[in-house]
């Protein structure tokens, strides 16, 4: 890592230690999708030079402008705008990209789909993994996805502006998945996690599935009054390392010692013997009503929380690196 992305890293720690059936797709509105949000305070972004580096109002950017696309479901015309855009935004950040486009089959028939992965090469052997996805759920009208899909992948795109210009020692890869929502039922048909299921089928078959060493999927990390619990079949020692990571910079409020289970994009992985985690708030966004309605939008959102999110996800790579370097 760059030593300006390890001085801003090393004070933040001093600071801290003194201190998811088919059907047509009604349009959004343009009130809802593009409607400006005042953040009240205590939801605004913290300068970056106290969050690693990391900009949650530039992630909270990156997610409006992916929810004023409208709904976005698999193989839709706005998922084909939203795709367009992460390709532009990881091409003006001078990222290698890999794209991999495939039909997925599904209780409703063949569907398109595709996986954009940013590639940031490392002078050692050795693969970090972060993953998104970046489709919204099909089977709720006007569905636009702000936390769930759009919160997540944000982040990510702002995770790329940073880590695109590093020269890590490990390889430093950010994957936008398409299809993790189901197409009618999650618990029908292996109906979910398209994108995850090929990223794994294709990382085997290329022999590089062996290199990754931690995999780390961001999902619905945005929302205000955000809760991140320890998800139960997550590996061990992967959430141990983010979660004392995260206390180490004062976040033991939002990373808490609770835990929750959730079925998710990280379990291909989990499948295959490949270290994973799953950082995810579904609990409360079940809880207030907002997970999978027409009300999962921008207001629900906190850039102070996608900084707080974003700063830990950048010190736990700096701390993979370090584990996996020596």
């Amino acid at each position: 890592m760059s030593n300006l992305r390890v001085w801003i890293i090393l004070a933040a720690l001093a600071c801290a230690a003194g201190c998811g059936g088919s059907g047509t797709q009604a349009t959004v509105s343009a009130n809802t999708a593009t409607a400006p949000v005042t953040l009240d305070a205590q939801d605004q972004a913290p300068p970056p030079q106290q969050t690693g580096g990391f900009d949650g109002s530039r992630a909270y950017d990156f997610t409006a402008k992916l929810v004023s696309f409208g709904p976005r479901p698999s193989g839709s015309d706005a998922i084909k705008q939203t795709q367009n855009y992460i390709y532009s935004q990881l091409h003006a950040d001078g990222c290698q990209i890999a794209e991999d486009s495939f039909n997925a089959q599904t209780p409703i028939g063949a569907v398109p789909m595709k996986n954009i992965i940013a590639k940031v090469p490392g002078t050692k052997k050795g693969i970090i993994l972060l993953l998104t996805h970046y489709d919204t759920v099909r089977t709720v009208p006007n569905f636009v996805g702000a936390e769930d899909g759009g919160s997540s992948t944000g982040l990510m795109l702002e995770l790329v502006s940073l880590l695109c210009r590093e020269k890590p020692q490990l390889s430093i890869w950010m994957a936008f998945l398409d299809g993790e929502e189901a197409m009618v039922d999650w618990n029908t048909n292996n109906d979910h996690t398209y994108g995850s299921r090929e990223l794994v089928a294709r990382l085997e078959l290329s022999g590089e599935l062996e290199s990754v060493k931690a995999v780390i999927l961001e999902d619905m990390i945005g929302q205000k009054g955000l809760t991140m619990k320890k998800e139960s079949s997550s590996t061990p020692w992967l959430v141990d390392l983010i979660w004392s990571t995260a206390a180490k910079l004062g976040y033991q409020n939002i990373f808490v010692s609770q835990s929750t289970s959730v079925s998710d994009d990280h379990d291909p992985f989990l499948e295959q013997k490949v270290p994973a985690v799953d950082l995810i708030d579904l609990d409360d966004y079940i809880s207030e009503g907002y997970w999978h309605t027409p009300q999962d939008t921008m207001d629900k959102i906190s850039a102070k929380n996608l900084a707080i999110v974003g700063h830990v996800t950048l010190a736990s790579v700096d701390a993979l690196e370090k584990k996996f370097s020596q």
